[in-house]
């Protein structure tokens, strides 16, 4: 469905009563980078927008490439719709950071985004939130409240003024991105690319601390983005996300893989920490020779991970999946002795939660907010500190050669995702922000 589509389509006001309560309500959802593959973006988008509709409200997703992918259900039919808002897609595979042609190029936002590529920047965020203000603006009073999720742009500034109450989710600060890769990266001439790589960030703050209601998903990422980004505290509001636990859950007739460990990382960064579970794996194939890895994301073709790799000789060792459905990520998870997060930082940890609910034990880092997802060491899962390859290896090793441990750990991690963490419970909450935003802009 095109952009153009949807807005000649668009429906009246909405009647009658949502699930909790109140009158439902239109809600733009706005995502400039929505892949529900790599990255937890597309998935919260996702998830949020079918556990919205399914409380009665209508969301229209508005998105660039790659595009999210949204759930259709029966009876949520025509309740979460998509609007492509598409940018030059300058990232995408085969040919990323390419050149387009003269004849893609559509007014000064595109020559923009090519000119700040071309000089070793991210344009994304602020290049779609200037096509967003000026889709949006067209369509004055079609939507109750504008949800935007980290995109953080200077176009979102003043959307109240034309009639968009804004909320906006910050999943972590980017800000820890870049201090983790500048301390990873090597030589003057790479810190100074990402330096410039990362630039986006200094207009991420200013639009931050101008924001009158951000969310967030746990205790750690809102210590961050009021340290990091200097927005006021009582303007931060923490509503966890979740887990899909009717998808995500036990299933005996899954059979376990004797020594499988898997991991999900969507791309090979410092913050993801994998390159220190290739190294605990290598020791723990010492003692538990069947002892696997099965990584959900791209295998690196250079890099840390790689070389780890191949100089542990683990190339038969470790395997890596990628563009696997939600089923099927659940199956592999199922059969699965470990799920681990070895990352130096989360702002949630949607892969800790999926695997709790199914009812896998967990050895995960006490990165960011992952001690908050993951719960008290022995109790729900076995913790770590994060960069610790040696510690990695020995909590890997004790659960792979105790079953007793494995079976009380995964049921008590189930039992914690159904009380904290769904996205039912997600969705309500954000709405509770939605009508408080709302509130708001009426007085």
């Amino acid at each position: 469905m095109t952009a153009e589509a949807t807005w000649d389509a668009a429906p009246g006001p909405l009647t009658g009563e949502a699930a909790d309560g109140g009158r439902p309500l239109r809600i733009a959802l706005l995502t400039y980078k929505g892949n529900p593959f790599c990255g937890g973006q597309g998935v919260y988008v996702r998830h949020l927008s079918r556990e919205l509709a399914r409380l009665g409200h209508r969301v229209e997703v508005i998105g660039a490439q790659p595009y999210p992918v949204l759930d259709e259900e029966d009876g949520l039919a025509g309740e979460v719709t998509l609007t492509r808002l598409p940018s030059l897609d300058l990232y995408r595979q085969p040919d990323p950071f390419r050149t387009p042609g003269r004849d893609e190029y559509r007014d000064w936002i595109d020559a923009l985004e090519v000119a700040t590529m071309w000089t070793g920047g991210f344009p994304e965020p602020l290049t779609f939130s200037l096509r967003a203000r000026r889709h949006l603006a067209a369509r004055r009073g079609e939507f109750d409240v504008v949800h935007d999720n980290q995109t953080l742009g200077y176009g979102l500034l003043g959307l109240e003024r034309i009639g968009f109450p804004l909320v906006t989710t910050v999943h972590h600060p980017i800000t820890v991105d870049r201090r983790l890769d500048l301390a990873a990266a090597e030589g003057w001439r790479r810190r100074i690319s990402v330096r410039r790589w990362y630039g986006f960030t200094r207009m991420q703050k200013r639009v931050a601390r101008r924001l009158p209601t951000v969310l967030t998903v746990s205790g750690s990422s809102r210590r961050e983005i009021t340290e990091d980004l200097g927005v006021r505290p009582d303007r931060v509001h923490v509503v966890p996300i979740g887990a899909d636990t009717r998808l995500f859950s036990p299933d005996p007739a899954v059979p376990e893989v004797p020594g499988r460990i898997v991991t999900t990382s969507s791309a090979d960064v410092p913050l993801k920490g994998l390159v220190h579970l290739v190294e605990a794996l290598a020791k723990v194939r010492t003692e538990h020779e069947d002892a696997h890895l099965v990584v959900v994301g791209k295998r690196p073709e250079k890099g840390p991970v790689a070389e780890a790799v191949e100089r542990y000789g683990l190339g038969g060792a470790v395997e890596f999946v990628k563009g696997i459905s939600d089923r099927e990520l659940a199956d592999l998870v199922r059969g699965a002795r470990i799920a681990c997060v070895p990352s130096l930082y989360e702002g949630f940890s949607l892969p800790a939660a999926e695997a709790m609910a199914t009812g896998t034990p967990l050895v995960a880092t006490t990165g960011g907010a992952i001690p908050e997802v993951a719960g008290p060491d022995g109790e729900t899962c076995l913790a770590v500190p994060p960069g610790d390859a040696g510690a990695l290896a020995a909590a890997l090793g004790r659960l792979l050669g105790d079953a007793g441990l494995r079976a009380r750990l995964g049921a008590a991690g189930r039992e914690r995702v159904l009380r904290r963490f769904t996205w039912e419970q997600a969705a309500r909450g954000t709405v509770e922000h939605y009508r408080a935003a709302i509130a708001t802009a009426v007085r």
